[in-house]
């Protein structure tokens, strides 16, 4: 079987060494232009701070690819000839499949702001391979950044400028940073820890304008308030979306929606033709379509790719959600319903008084629903077990030190912690006040 794998992100990457387990004689080629090999995208800031090497991103050694004879290939794919059953490349060449993998993930969301097709240069995402490129050249010429949007790739690219002494404007559109992940509680304490830090977290407040220099890079953006923040780099961090620029141009493309249109086993509507990873819209049988940018679920869709591609019929269903990183130097880890809980749903929230640390648990009344987890360590396998053996919060706040992953003289001393029943708000207390 010749099996064509497009993209060398962690869902094309699984789906590879899954292939070539399950069919030790089948071709396997992983094509991409990002990069020659798979490197781990969640740790492209610390190669931007100098504690690794881009070398050091790559989890696999560079020998592994060769002695599983997965053959990689560094160029772009141009289009897609189903009936003939190839892809052409950017250079010309074609390559035949039995079975195509579209893995080619997402791209970082863009903002038509005024001003900004006339900059030239020093607007970056942190996203791609390429990306750290761009923010490695502009950071010597670097005095001012400005960085728009209050997600985990925006803290991360905060963190990144602070560390190489940039003088950083952190602009957050929402009442409290990253909403859609964190309550009011959790989202002030990551607040004081980035001012602590040095950034000038701008909330409820975003771009309007951008001003190029006269040699065409950006040189200052004007907010909603009508202020003049000047800055060498403007760091854009709204999300991301499916990447289907190049698909679209293909003569012989899939359904595309919102991604990829793929069914519950990931097949596309081409014959021979899978999708899995941060590219694809998943339509069940029953229930909404939807998509799921997270690192977990692409690896997950990619394993399970790999099974189909022999005829498994598996099916996918998203886990318990989990996530987990860390805010500067808080931690972080969310498991199962939070925030996208009912408004009022009940919760119990514990903080450490004089510390960045703090435990939300989202309950019902009677089982518990969720967590988010600040400022200390956490064993998330445990903390899904309580969700599903449905284990009251009472349960849970007996039985924390269970789930605890510090080291021993790290840990958070969880009897000192000062405990509310905090019903879950969708409005900033100074909000609430006002009504």
């Amino acid at each position: 079987m010749d099996i064509v794998i497009v993209g060398n992100g962690v869902a094309g990457i699984t789906c590879a060494l899954a292939a070539r387990r399950r069919d030790p004689g089948a071709r396997v080629v992983v094509v991409s232009g990002e990069s020659d090999y798979f490197f781990s995208r969640t740790a492209l800031m610390y190669a931007f701070m100098d504690r690794m090497t881009r070398r050091d991103l790559e989890p696999y050694e560079r020998r592994t690819w060769g002695d599983l004879r997965i053959d990689l290939v560094r160029d772009w794919v141009v289009d897609l000839d189903p009936t003939r059953r190839e892809v052409t490349l950017h250079g010309g060449r074609t390559l035949a499949y039995d079975r195509l993998v579209l893995a080619v993930g997402a791209r970082p969301n863009a903002f038509p702001w005024d001003g900004l097709d006339r900059v030239r240069d020093g607007v970056v995402h942190f996203v791609s391979m390429q990306d750290l490129d761009a923010c490695e050249r502009l950071t010597p010429s670097t005095r001012e950044a400005v960085v728009v949007g209050g997600g985990l790739i925006g803290i991360e690219l905060v963190e990144c400028l602070v560390h190489h002494g940039i003088r950083t404007t952190f602009l957050v559109r929402e009442p409290w940073y990253w909403p859609v992940a964190l309550g009011w509680e959790e989202a002030e304490i990551v607040g004081a820890h980035m001012a602590e830090h040095g950034v000038d977290l701008r909330l409820a407040e975003e771009v309007r304008s951008v001003e190029a220099g006269g040699d065409g890079r950006v040189a200052a953006v004007r907010t909603a308030a009508g202020e003049r923040i000047p800055c060498q780099m403007l760091g854009v961090a709204i999300g991301v979306s499916p990447n289907l620029e190049r698909i679209r141009a293909f003569r012989g493309a899939p359904l595309l929606g919102k991604g990829i249109v793929v069914d519950e086993t990931l097949e596309t509507t081409l014959p021979g033709v899978f999708a899995c990873g941060d590219c694809v819209e998943i339509r069940p049988r029953e229930g909404r379509p939807y998509g799921e940018q997270i690192w977990y679920s692409a690896k997950r869709q990619g394993a399970i790719c790999a099974d189909n591609l022999f005829g498994d019929k598996r099916s996918y269903r998203p886990p318990l959600f989990f996530n987990s990183s860390k805010f500067f130097d808080v931690e972080y880890t969310t498991v199962g319903s939070v925030t996208d809980a009912p408004e009022g749903t009940p919760t119990v929230y514990m903080r450490l008084p004089g510390r960045p640390v703090a435990v939300r648990i989202v309950h019902d009344g009677g089982r518990v629903l969720g967590f988010n987890m600040l400022g200390s360590r956490w064993d998330h396998e445990v903390l899904e077990g309580w969700i599903r053996e449905g284990r009251s919060a009472e349960f849970v706040r007996r039985n924390l030190p269970q789930a605890q992953f510090d080291v021993e003289f790290g840990r958070a001393p969880l009897h000192r912690m000062e405990v509310q029943d905090l019903p879950l708000g969708r409005i900033a207390p100074a909000a609430r006040a006002a009504d």
